[in-house]
């Protein structure tokens, strides 16, 4: 068996060139990995993955034409033994988890990406799991935590937004006061002071994004 069969085959896939540039360097300094194909979007990395079914697939989340998430789900009905590693610029827990539950096998900050790259992707072509600190500390503060309905993400979406309560009431179709009891709900849950601390709270942990 050569070299070269031996090598865990990865697809990088994020719409910024000079981060694929960060992946393709580190990966070309080691002599077990090889970058086989690089995309710039979901639906793009669909159809490499189908061209040349990597070991490893490098996924960023936020991305033009279809998301990271859309991708990654889109992959895994095709390929259920597909691995995927999130890569993202956001700790959130809530993002994080629907990664998760949409089969990532490692969800990496790409901030860290040079001292946990290489030993994720080695962990993951292994059959284990792995998740940065940060993310599995996010994971584990807000375990117990309520979680908002889709109704009250919606109210929160558009609180973020800038939208006054009355204007939300018309928007949705519904009173100012069922808007401001699902405010009230969305606070207690968030633990937040006021509207718009709920909508950073929001922002930061993937709940919602602007």
């Amino acid at each position: 068996m050569s070299d070269d069969s031996k090598q865990i085959r990865i697809l990088a896939v994020d719409d910024h060139p000079i981060l694929r540039q960060g992946v393709a360097s580190l990966i070309a300094d080691e002599s077990d990995m090889t970058l086989v194909a690089e995309a710039s979007d979901g639906r793009e990395a669909i159809r490499q993955f189908r061209a040349h079914r990597p070991d490893i697939t490098l996924m960023d989340l936020q991305m033009p034409e279809m998301n990271g998430l859309d991708a990654m789900i889109a992959i895994r009905e095709e390929f259920p033994d597909a691995r995927v590693i999130v890569l993202t610029t956001y700790s959130g827990d809530v993002q994080a988890l629907r990664a998760l539950k949409a089969g990532a096998r490692a969800y990496l900050l790409k901030n860290s990406l040079h001292k946990e790259l290489l030993g994720a992707i080695r962990a993951v072509h292994a059959g284990r799991k792995t998740l940065t600190p940060e993310v599995s500390f996010q994971l584990a503060e807000h375990s117990a935590e309520e979680s908002l309905t889709a109704a009250e993400v919606r109210v929160l979406s558009l609180i973020a937004e800038g939208h006054t309560n009355k204007e939300i009431a018309a928007l949705l179709s519904t009173t100012e006061d069922a808007v401001k009891g699902q405010v009230r709900s969305i606070l207690a849950k968030l633990g937040a002071s006021d509207r718009t601390h709920a909508a950073m709270i929001g922002l930061k942990r993937g709940i919602i994004e602007l």
